[in-house]
């Protein structure tokens, strides 16, 4: 039994959720989102939970069921608080400002970098290095992220480049590291 399929999903107030066969919709504070599932897989709700439930213990059923729950948990969280992810630029140089809703970056490169925001996603820059992607869908706000972390990913060598806060990069030691610092004599 799948364990995180059978964990019920609380609805917060302000959220309002129809299910249909194949179809879920949430609507909460923040926005609207839509899920389609397998419609084999079952929605059901009670007072202000959500149970998700499969019809048999085949395979493809048990693998559907912890997917349906999650992606239903997380529609649920969307339009209810949100989801953000703040990443950091580190090196010389490499600085971000809005334009408007456009994202413009610095990066090291003879041009200037300009994303646009897909719909329903903000960007905010708290500080030149820094930048909070913020959206009600969590696969959107996570490919936009990835797409911004693209334009430069961190080196391997100095660490420079688009980061998660927080992330931690293995630094290669370099040529001088082969030979501990010495040269040959």
């Amino acid at each position: 039994m799948s364990r995180i399929g059978k964990q019920a999903i609380a609805v917060p107030g302000g959220v309002t959720a129809t299910m249909e066969k194949g179809l879920f919709k949430v609507k909460g504070p923040k926005g609207e989102l839509t899920v389609p599932h397998n419609p084999a897989i079952e929605i059901a709700q009670d007072g202000d939970m959500l149970n998700v439930t499969r019809p048999s213990d085949r395979q493809d059923h048990r693998a559907l069921h912890g997917l349906t729950r999650t992606l239903v948990a997380n529609a649920v969280k969307g339009v209810s608080d949100g989801f953000t992810i703040n990443l950091e630029l580190r090196g010389v140089g490499y600085r971000a400002k809005l334009t408007g809703k456009t994202l413009e970056m610095s990066m090291g490169y003879s041009h200037p970098v300009i994303i646009e925001p897909p719909a329903g996603i903000t960007f905010t820059v708290p500080e030149p290095t820094k930048i909070d992607i913020t959206g009600i869908d969590k696969q959107l706000v996570g490919q936009v992220a990835a797409n911004v972390r693209k334009v430069r990913k961190p080196d391997a060598y100095h660490g420079k480049g688009v980061r998660f806060v927080g992330q931690k990069i293995a630094l290669k030691a370099g040529k001088a590291g082969a030979t501990g610092g010495k040269g040959k004599k």
